[in-house]
């Protein structure tokens, strides 16, 4: 079977880094433990398992003499603090762009804003930025704009650094339409999740079918197959190769790939190799 690759896709420079200093803090220190999984993958969180990386962390069930990882999604102040009051080790892996949502939202605040933050709110990344302001606002929906915005006063505005550029243009849109007095907007998202959205549904103009590589519980990943799926192409969001049956191939020649900001080089060449190699039925 014909098959083409993403021209941008998988590992982003934030996953990379974090897996890397993951790895080094293994090494040097003789018990780590990660406050959630490192990043949404479930392949690389099991090997930094095996290297002895603990991602199972309950803050204050960490022993004093342990080093906390802080994941690549970051975390709130108050998580910092405690662990300061424990005596802990923090060794920091959060996302330089996150860091950067972390101290947009602050100075928002600072600056006399009413932060409002376009994301998921069950999502670790906004679970933590919204910690460095009190009274943040998060909606993802412009149905939910009514219930929750004030309606007078100043906004800033910020996005969760995953979501797609045309979803947060939407949201604006939606808040704008409302009486405010000011609004204040600061692009946060990653360009390198950008790239990865735009080659897919590039992509998509040239297969029959598409397939999106990632963690199940990646929110960029799962953008990306929403995204192939609007352009009305067959698509599959799949972790790996044993996930693949036949069936989803059958009747097409030609198959894109892509993959998730966390997802590592190795799936998409495997993956790759055994989908050329095959050859569907008509």
């Amino acid at each position: 079977m014909q098959v083409k690759l993403a021209s941008k896709r998988g590992f982003c420079f934030g996953v990379e880094d974090a897996i890397e200093l993951a790895e080094r803090t293994v090494r040097e220190h003789p018990q780590v433990v990660a406050l959630g999984p490192l990043i949404h993958n479930r392949q690389v969180v099991e090997k930094l398992e095996r290297e002895g990386l603990n991602q199972s962390g309950e803050l204050e069930e960490i022993d004093s003499n342990t080093t906390v990882l802080i994941r690549s999604h970051g975390a709130d102040p108050a998580t910092y603090q405690r662990a300061a009051e424990r005596n802990l080790q923090i060794v920091d892996a959060t996302c330089v762009l996150v860091k950067r949502a972390q101290n947009v939202v602050k100075q928002l605040h600072e600056e006399g804003y009413q932060v409002v933050m376009i994301g998921d709110a069950e999502h670790p990344e906004v679970k933590g930025v919204i910690g460095y302001a009190p009274n943040v606002i998060v909606v993802d929906s412009p149905d939910d704009l009514d219930a929750v915005l004030p309606k007078r006063g100043k906004l800033g505005i910020v996005a969760q650094t995953t979501h797609t550029p045309e979803h947060v243009a939407q949201m604006i849109g939606a808040i704008a339409a409302r009486p405010f007095r000011e609004l204040e907007i600061v692009n946060a998202l990653c360009l390198e999740v950008v790239r990865r959205q735009e080659a897919a549904v590039e992509l998509c103009r040239e297969v029959d079918v598409m397939f999106v590589l990632g963690g199940f519980h990646s929110a960029n990943t799962r953008e990306l197959a929403r995204l192939c799926q609007e352009q009305g192409i067959d698509t599959y969001h799949l972790e790996t190769w044993e996930q693949f049956r036949p069936e989803m191939v059958r009747g097409h020649k030609v198959a894109g790939i892509t993959a998730g900001a966390s997802t590592p080089e190795f799936i998409i060449r495997e993956f790759a190799e055994k989908l050329e190699a095959f050859e569907p039925e008509e």
